[in-house]
C-alpha cells in the first residue's frame, strides 16, 4: 500500500498564512516541516519560527538593564514623517547630525561639546583612533577589562592604531606610574577605565582622575554606566543608595578629565549609543575623523537619546522607563504583586521580599530592594511560551517573577501567564 503522499510546499505554506509570517517565511517553515517528515507538525514550527523574531516580552528577572532584553527600556512614539536629522532649519542648507544632539547631550553633562556614536566600544574606539593613533595610550593594568562578547580594551586599542602603555600592577598604581610613562615615551593619551563590571578590593590603589590632569597629556575617562550627575537632579529625593560610588559624567569632568566616555543604554535610560563629550578642540578631532561616519547613530536612536536628554533636564524620572522603574517604592511593588496573585488565584503563588539588581554590567554586587511573586519549581519554559513571553528566573526550584521589572500595564499579562503555566505544569 503506498504511503499518502506529502502536501505541496505551497499550499502547506498558504495553510500557515494565520501565524502571521510572511508568505516565503511560511515557505521556509513549509519546506522544513516536508523534508523532516513532520507536516502536522507545521503550524507550531510557525509559531517557533516567529519566536525567533523581535517581540515585546515581559521582564520579570528583576535585572533592570538586562544585556539580552535590550539594556534600558524605550518608549518612543511619533506619526510617520521625516526628520531634520541633517538639515539646518534655520538657513535651509545641510546641517551636521551631531550638532543636532551633540549640544544637547554637552549641556546635560556639563561639557563644552558631545559627539554620538553606536555604542560605546565604539566611542573608545574612535576616541583612540582620533587622538593617538601611532602614539602611546597609558592605562593601568587594572583597568584592561574584558566586558560582554569578548571585548578587550587592549584589543580595541590595536584596532585603532593607538599604543598600548601598560602602568603599575593589577592592584594598586600610582600617580608616578603614570608620571614615569609620560616622561619615557610618547604618550598621546591617559585612559581611565571604570571597572562597571567587577571589583578590586583589599590592598588595591588607583590614580584619580584629578591626580592624572596633572601630568600634561589629555585625560579620557570610559566611565562606561552613563551616569549624568551624581546629585541625580532628575529625582525627587536624595541619590539612591545603591549609586554610591558611580562615576558620573559631571562630576568626571570637573574633576579635570578632558573627555568622558559612556554608554546611553544604561544608567543614562536611553538607546543604545556611545557618547562622547568634553573638550570642544577633542570632540571635533573625534568628529572629524574617518571611523565617525562608519560609527554614526542612525534617526531614531538620535531621536530616542535627544528624548531621553530632554527628560533629564527637565528633571523628570518619571519619563524616563529605567529611572521610573528603579525609584518605584517597595510598598507599592508589594501591593502590585499582592494584586496579581489574587488574580492569579493559587495559593501556589506566594509574595515575597526579592533583590533587583541594576544589571549591564553595572554596579556589580549592588542589590535594590524588591518584591516578587513565586511558584514552585521551573515554570520559566511554559511563561516563555505566552501570547506575549513572560522572562523570570529560578532560584533555588522556586521560579520568581521581580515585579520591579514589569510595566504596571502588564500586570494583568503576568496573572493570567502565570495562571496558564500553573494549569499546564499541574501546579
Amino acid at each position: 500500500m503506498r504511503s499518502e503522499r506529502p502536501p505541496s510546499v505551497d499550499s502547506l505554506a498558504r495553510s500557515l498564512g494565520s501565524s502571521g509570517l510572511p508568505h516565503p517565511l511560511c515557505v521556509e517553515v513549509a519546506r522544513e516541516a516536508i523534508d523532516a517528515g513532520r507536516v502536522d507538525d507545521a503550524a507550531a514550527m510557525a509559531l517557533q519560527r516567529s519566536r525567533r523574531l523581535l517581540t515585546p516580552v515581559i521582564n520579570a528577572t528583576g535585572t533592570l538593564l538586562h544585556t539580552n532584553l535590550g539594556r534600558a527600556p524605550i518608549s518612543l512614539h511619533h506619526e510617520t514623517t521625516y526628520l531634520n536629522v541633517e538639515l539646518d532649519l534655520a538657513t535651509g542648507q545641510r546641517g551636521s547630525r551631531q550638532r543636532v544632539i551633540g549640544d544637547t547631550v554637552a549641556l546635560a553633562c556639563g561639557a563644552e561639546a558631545a559627539v554620538v556614536v553606536n555604542n560605546c566600544a565604539a566611542a573608545l574606539l574612535l576616541v583612540l583612533a582620533a587622538l593617538a593613533e601611532d602614539r602611546g595610550v597609558a592605562i593601568s593594568r587594572g583597568e584592561l577589562v574584558e566586558i560582554g562578547g569578548a571585548f578587550r580594551v587592549p584589543d580595541v586599542m590595536v584596532r585603532s592604531g593607538a599604543q598600548l602603555i601598560e602602568v603599575g600592577t593589577t592592584n594598586r598604581t600610582r600617580l608616578t606610574d603614570f608620571d614615569r610613562a609620560t616622561k619615557a615615551t610618547d604618550v598621546a593619551l591617559l585612559l581611565s577605565v571604570h571597572q562597571s563590571n567587577y571589583r578590586i578590593t583589599g590592598f588595591s590603589e588607583r590614580t584619580s582622575i584629578a591626580e592624572l590632569a596633572t601630568l600634561g597629556p589629555p585625560v579620557a575617562a570610559d566611565i562606561g554606566s552613563g551616569l549624568l550627575d551624581a546629585a541625580c537632579p532628575w529625582l525627587a529625593g536624595p541619590p539612591p543608595a545603591w549609586l554610591d560610588g558611580e562615576p558620573a559624567a559631571r562630576q568626571t569632568l570637573e574633576a579635570g578629565a578632558d573627555l568622558v566616555i559612556f554608554s546611553g543604554d544604561k544608567l543614562l535610560g536611553g538607546p543604545q549609543a556611545g557618547i562622547i563629550a568634553g573638550r570642544s578642540d577633542l570632540v571635533a578631532a573625534c568628529a572629524r575623523h574617518p571611523l565617525a561616519r562608519a560609527l554614526r547613530p542612525g534617526a531614531l536612536v538620535i531621536e530616542a537619546l535627544q528624548s531621553t536628554m530632554l527628560h533629564h533636564l527637565r528633571r523628570d524620572a518619571d519619563a524616563i522607563p529605567f529611572w521610573r522603574m528603579a525609584s518605584v517604592p517597595v510598598a507599592e511593588l508589594r501591593a502590585r504583586a499582592e494584586a496579581i496573585a489574587h488574580r492569579v488565584g493559587s495559593d501556589r503563588v506566594t509574595v515575597a521580599a526579592t533583590e533587583a539588581v541594576p544589571g549591564g554590567g553595572t554596579l556589580p554586587g549592588r542589590t535594590i530592594p524588591s518584591i516578587g511573586l513565586s511558584c514552585p519549581g521551573d515554570v520559566t519554559a511554559v511563561l516563555r511560551q505566552a501570547t506575549r513571553p513572560v522572562i523570570a528566573r529560578v532560584h533555588e526550584n522556586t521560579t520568581v517573577c521581580d515585579v520591579r521589572t514589569v510595566d504596571p500595564l502588564l500586570d494583568r499579562e503576568l496573572a493570567g501567564a502565570l495562571s496558564a503555566a500553573l494549569a499546564a505544569t499541574g501546579r
